[in-house]
């Protein structure tokens, strides 16, 4: 079977071109999200001076360091402080400003929780926190600076905006819409590189999912770095007869529950894929919607109660049960259950 181009929306043709190609992985231009962010901020900088960039001794690694170049007057490094730098970004909010705090991400919803909640979440300030190293993308740093946890712990704090992009494209927009958004926005960006699948012409808006996939024998739900794995499931499954739906599910929080129904409805099935503990993130609050609203068949594939190990980013995302194979899996269960009304 050949790739139907007419199912998918929003691809890179060369991108749709490759899903069935078993290197799509080493064969695609890809980027770290967390880079793509620097670039954008850098541009928000340049026609808004009230955009300001705090860092934790990270700004070489995201690459922000251009940012304190180019506006030294208008960059903070507070070094190996997150704490304080979190105490800062909301200060500054309250003069006006739009900080933007960036740190790693087990930094950031961790070690800053108190300040994040009571300083900036709790008066809702203007506070953009922007996370690197989110889920379990540094396979090679180990478990002090894999995130697992960081998307659950953000949607759970009150007034939080929550936002996981798949590609670098996405993150640029992502990273504009938070400039505008009022209030905190947490943005979570990867450590290695991933695929490219957009253009800047993706049509994002915070809390609005995307159609990425036509289907309707089962809906597959991802966010962040899992995005491209759903989409190379999806076309694995369509060689062996099965139509997947694929949806992008950006914006965590706010949750767009009207096309989470409305995949139920027209699909009876649903898998949701995450980079992160399988507590309380993407499949959490998608679960939490249908079992209150319209019930059907669904899984959730997500890191297991367990830290990951050390390793090559696609090995350590495929031990823990993230990468394609596993999905298509879980999809083939949720549909035998469809079936079988169970």
């Amino acid at each position: 079977m050949t790739i139907n181009p007419s199912r998918y929306h929003q691809l890179l043709p060369e991108v749709v071109q490759m899903l069935d190609a078993p290197d799509f992985f080493t064969r695609t231009k890809s980027i770290a999200t967390r880079f793509s962010y620097a670039e954008a901020v850098l541009e928000l900088a340049e026609r808004n001076s009230r955009i300001v960039v705090l860092d934790a001794d990270v700004s070489k690694s995201i690459n922000t360091n251009k940012f304190a170049d180019k506006y030294p007057d208008r960059e903070f490094n507070f070094g190996i402080a997150e704490q304080n730098m979190m105490a800062a970004a909301a200060g500054m909010a309250t003069t006006g400003l739009i900080p933007f705090a960036s740190t790693y991400a087990v930094f950031a919803s961790l070690r800053a929780l108190d300040q994040v909640r009571n300083s900036i979440h709790y008066p809702h300030l203007n506070v953009k926190i922007a996370a690197s190293h989110s889920g379990i993308t540094p396979g090679p740093d180990g478990v002090t600076h894999q995130a697992q946890e960081d998307l659950s712990i953000m949607r759970s704090l009150a007034t939080s905006t929550v936002i996981a992009t798949a590609d670098a494209p996405s993150t640029k927009l992502a990273t504009y819409a938070a400039a505008d958004w009022d209030g905190p926005v947490y943005l979570s960006f990867t450590r290695d590189p991933v695929p490219v699948l957009f253009d800047i012409n993706y049509p994002f808006q915070i809390g609005k999912m995307v159609l990425l996939r036509d289907g309707n024998d089962a809906t597959i739900i991802a966010n962040r770095d899992i995005v491209a794995h759903a989409l190379v499931a999806a076309e694995k499954l369509a060689q062996e007869g099965f139509d997947i739906r694929v949806i992008d599910c950006h914006t965590l929080k706010p949750l767009d529950v009207e096309t989470i129904l409305q995949a139920a409805r027209e699909t009876g099935a649903i898998v949701t894929a995450e980079n992160n503990i399988i507590f309380g993130g993407l499949g959490s609050a998608v679960a939490e919607t249908l079992v209150e609203n319209y019930p059907i068949p669904m899984q959730r594939i997500g890191v297991q109660d367990t830290f990951a190990e050390s390793g090559p980013y696609l090995q350590v995302i495929d031990k823990y049960g993230l990468t394609s194979p596993h999905i298509v899996r879980a999809v083939k269960r949720v549909i035998e259950r469809k079936k079988s009304g169970r």
